[in-house]
């Protein structure tokens, strides 16, 4: 259902919804990254506005109030119209890609991150300078939505998972290792030490936190923070990953298994049958509501290094074929990157906020404060589209492994099958 609205019928009430949660070539070595290339431009035009100006911005149910706040203040201040255009959120892409081509499309949507690729693919999607205001956001949040060295997106929400804990079976002190996880949840006398979602088709997802801990990110990053076409989890690092599943597996410790998916997990650590769980904040309510006390910390490393869970960002794309590209970005700028309006957007849809100045604030929180510091050490999902041909592998692979695969062999093919299917 599709509803338009002129700021002067917008709803200004919202539920609150605590949501759940997909080859671009490395830069020129001359290429400025994502921020230097915000701080280096002009900032947005401080000239009035051209006469009937309108700007059309796509937005959901959930956002709309907040954005209509922040566009009746633009609105007052340079003499434009901001219509918006309130959309199920998972039409925006799709309705986007084959609209904007025709000029039909809007000048702004919101979006998420992992839709970067395919919209700069399609050609439909314009950089965003965000001047001196670059600094104002957290890092993960602007490398989200780089994509060959270049910022497209305006962020304003993170969104990662990270370890949840029982208060009551294992307090709320963070363990700092996988052993001393495993330790502590096994002093619990629990039927399980931790549930971990793995399910019969694998989880790469969840498990990611563990892997990046032993050095084996599945693309690397180039300076800019945008993500290349070199895969990183093969060698070493990728093979002891691969041996760390097969000791937890079904036929070692048994920590993995691919008996449990996510509805099994939550049951399991919802009855208290298990002290430790990896989990989004999506998972929170049911905890509470099921009684259980929790704590929120950073994914314990296997390895040597930080973990660094994927990470999801919302933000706000302006579209390459917009009339009016500077007003666009001028209202993203002035208007959507103001402690103000970031607090709103919170407020409407209480995801981790990438603005720091507010994401600091909601974190006095002490579960918000634990998914953001989560969120903080993490990467972003990649958005080019060679992370498509990821997944079945990937998953395929960890699967076999945690069910008895000989690990080596199983993670060596599944990156060589990898790199073969990217090299076309």
């Amino acid at each position: 259902m599709r509803k338009r609205l002129t700021l002067s019928a917008v709803a200004v009430a919202s539920t609150l919804l605590l949501a759940a949660c997909s080859s671009a070539p490395a830069p020129a070595p001359e290429s400025p990254s994502p921020t230097e290339a915000a701080t280096e431009t002009a900032s947005p035009s401080e000239e009035p506005a051209p006469s009937g100006a309108e700007l059309v911005v796509w937005v959901d149910e959930n956002r709309q109030p907040a954005v209509a706040d922040a566009a009746a203040k633009f609105e007052a201040e340079t003499g434009a119209t901001v219509s918006l255009v309130v959309k199920n959120f998972a039409d925006i892409r799709t309705d986007f890609i084959a609209q904007a081509p025709t000029g039909e499309g809007p000048d702004i949507i919101v979006g998420a991150h992992d839709w970067t690729g395919a919209l700069v693919t399609a050609g439909v999607v314009e950089t965003i300078d965000l001047g001196d205001k670059a600094g104002a956001f957290e890092k993960v949040a602007l490398d989200a939505f780089a994509y060959d060295g270049q910022l497209y997106g305006l962020p304003y929400a993170l969104e990662a998972i990270a370890l949840v804990q029982n208060v009551d079976l294992v307090g709320t002190e963070a363990p700092a290792t996988w052993d001393d996880m495993i330790a502590k949840g096994k002093e619990a006398g629990t039927e399980r030490a931790v549930v971990i979602n793995v399910s019969a088709t694998g989880d790469g997802y969840t498990s990611y936190g563990f892997q990046t801990s032993f050095g084996a990110p599945v693309f690397e990053q180039d300076e800019s923070g945008s993500y290349t076409t070199t895969v990183g989890m093969g060698g070493e690092n990728g093979v002891a990953f691969a041996k760390f599943l097969a000791e937890n597996g079904q036929k070692g410790e048994g920590h993995f298994t691919t008996d449990i998916d996510y509805d099994i997990n939550q049951a399991l650590f919802s009855e208290g049958k298990a002290p430790y769980t990896i989990q989004g904040p999506w998972a929170i309510g049911a905890y509470t509501d099921a009684g259980i006390e929790v704590a929120v910390n950073p994914i314990p490393k296997a390895g040597d290094e930080t973990p660094a869970p994927f990470v999801g960002v919302q933000g706000f794309y302006v579209s390459a074929q917009s009339q009016n590209k500077l007003l666009a970005n001028e209202f993203l700028v002035n208007y959507i990157a103001t402690e103000e309006a970031q607090q709103a957007l919170y407020d409407a849809d209480p995801r981790i906020p990438a603005f720091t100045a507010v994401a600091e604030k909601v974190a006095a929180d002490p579960i918000v404060a634990g998914f953001y510091a989560s969120a903080s050490a993490g990467v972003p999902m990649p958005s080019i589209p060679e992370m498509g041909l990821v997944w079945d592998l990937w998953n395929a692979a960890e699967a076999a492994i945690i069910t008895g695969s000989e690990p080596e062999a199983t993670w060596n093919k599944m990156v060589e099958d990898l790199e073969a299917a990217i090299a076309g």
